[in-house]
């Protein structure tokens, strides 16, 4: 990457940091999807969705738990208990292959190691951030129809905001309480249409916890009896630029499922996180999975962003190093099982195996929508998988770092609570609700993490999310029979132009035209 690029990413980045789009006069992008008013936040935390009414409702909302309340809760101990083996495991792999870098918490060592002991501090605790409607996954659970998402930050709590503008003293690590939309509570003529059709109306006007509890509003159909899973996101290390290397952020991500009958939550396979290693190292699962992904309706799948892997492919953890930069590497969860990509040994999947897919596809009529390319599977492949696409586009190794209602000026606030990816999926993750709202049966596709999908709206032109300054894009080859198809879309908006980030692929950003 030109030394003109590096600078133009860091102003990227930077900018990245001030309030998010707005599509039109007070019209939000996360309008009916999302709750990210830091009013609203911070009463729904001091009432029944604070962390420790969700998992202990008999405690009072006036006392919030401190994490070493919160890691004692018979339901949580397998949570700590496991994190704490991912912490050993991430530090023995270390010593064994970067034996030269030290590694420890404090700023004295080469990679700065995530403070374990706050997970028993009596000073800090988790705060709600956000609520995420996810019903665009209601086809992994159509009962379910879909997910939503209460997210809660790290927060210290015995350092107060200072200065006018202070903000909190959170830490990097996110706790994503998954619920039903629809779950064990709910009454059993509740239906996808009536909860989308409440979040959608509660878009349309200014939101206060008093509307969205009250009786037609989308939480008051959720509660602790929705709990179906954790998942965790901590910034596990951070390694700053040396003489060794560029600076290195990693974020270790888990999932645990809760058992109602034990009620505690238990590790568990994360979603399409493809078990690399394990797959390269077994002759059987190498055959089982490649067969298994090349079958048609599996492969369509993959290219709609629909595919769920089967469990005995995937890892129950993942670390995702940020940031890998546009071209293929080692720091990717699916590098190796792809030939081409550089990787020793051999590959699971050749380049004759995925023309054939493709050729099958078009012969049986199958309309793919992402993958037309060697090169397209392969960013699918990667993208589908957690830790690949916390890698795009994200803010570090986070896609929801969350809103902070404790700072001193919540509400002037220029800190962005969500990633480019999120907001830039708000348009498709509307369309889904609209359509179950509708009566309608929903297209759950999705494109590359890079690029969102616009469904035919214009609401992200010109933006960073699309084809604005800062967005992903690709560089025509200068013989069009050498332009990626898979990737061919990817323009710029006028006046602008991409230029190339990677040193082999034709990846990049949309920046100014030099003159």
């Amino acid at each position: 990457m030109s030394r003109v690029l590096k600078r133009l990413l860091v102003l990227f980045l930077l900018f990245c940091g001030v309030a998010p789009l707005r599509a039109g006069e007070d019209r939000a992008l996360e309008r009916g999807a999302a709750i990210i008013d830091p009013a609203t936040l911070r009463d729904l935390d001091h009432g029944r969705f604070g962390l420790g009414r969700m998992l202990a409702p008999e405690r009072p909302a006036d006392m919030p738990l401190s994490n070493s309340e919160l890691f004692k809760l018979p339901s949580m101990l397998p949570v700590r208990e496991a994190l704490i083996r991912e912490f050993d495991r991430y530090v023995e792999r270390h010593k064994a292959s970067l034996p030269n870098e030290s590694i420890g918490v404090g700023d004295g060592f080469a990679f700065q190691l995530f403070d374990r002991a706050v997970l028993d501090s009596a000073d800090v605790r988790f705060v709600l951030s956000g609520i995420v409607n996810r019903m665009d996954r209601a086809y992994v659970a159509p009962d379910d129809c879909g997910e939503i998402r209460l997210i809660y930050r790290l927060t210290r709590t015995d350092v107060p905001p200072i200065g006018e503008n202070a903000v909190s003293q959170r830490l990097p690590m996110t706790l994503n309480l998954v619920l039903k939309a629809k779950g064990d509570g709910n009454e059993a003529s509740l239906t996808c249409r009536e909860i989308a059709r409440r979040w959608l109306a509660a878009g349309s006007a200014p939101q206060t916890a008093e509307k969205l509890l009250g009786s037609d509003g989308p939480l008051a159909l959720v509660g602790e009896r929705n709990i179906d899973r954790i998942e965790t996101n901590l910034q596990i290390a951070h390694a700053p630029k040396s003489a060794l290397r560029d600076f290195r952020t990693d974020y270790l991500l888990k999932v645990f499922d809760y058992d109602g009958a034990s009620k505690r939550f238990a590790e568990a396979p994360m979603e399409n996180q493809i078990d690399r290693d394990r797959i390269l190292a077994d002759d059987g699962l190498r055959r089982d999975f490649k067969a298994w992904l090349l079958d048609p309706k599996h492969f369509a799948e993959l290219d709609r962003g629909t595919l769920l892997i089967p469990e005995k492919f995937l890892a129950t953890g993942a670390v995702a190093p940020t940031p890998i930069g546009f071209d293929v590497g080692e720091l990717q969860p699916e590098f190796g099982l792809v030939q081409g990509e550089g990787a020793a040994g051999e590959a699971v999947f050749s380049e004759g195996d995925v023309v054939g897919a493709l050729q099958r596809a078009a012969a049986d009529g199958t309309k793919l929508q992402n993958i037309q390319s060697l090169a397209g599977f392969e960013r699918r492949l990667n993208d589908v998988t957690c830790a690949g696409c916390h890698q795009t586009r994200g803010i570090g190794g986070f896609h929801f770092p969350g809103v902070d209602w404790l700072a001193a000026k919540p509400s002037n606030s220029t800190v962005v609570p969500a990633s480019p990816h999120f907001f830039g999926d708000q348009v498709r993750r509307r369309d889904i609700l609209s359509s179950f709202r509708d009566g309608k049966a929903p297209d759950f596709s999705r494109g590359f993490s890079n690029r969102p999908q616009l469904r035919g709206s214009t609401e992200l032109a010109g933006t960073e999310y699309s084809d604005g300054w800062g967005a992903h894009c690709y560089l025509p080859a200068a013989k069009p029979a050498e332009t990626d198809r898979s990737f061919r879309s990817w323009s710029c908006a006028e006046g602008l132009a991409c230029q190339v980030a990677g040193k082999t692929s034709r990846m990049g950003m949309c920046f100014v035209k030099g003159r």
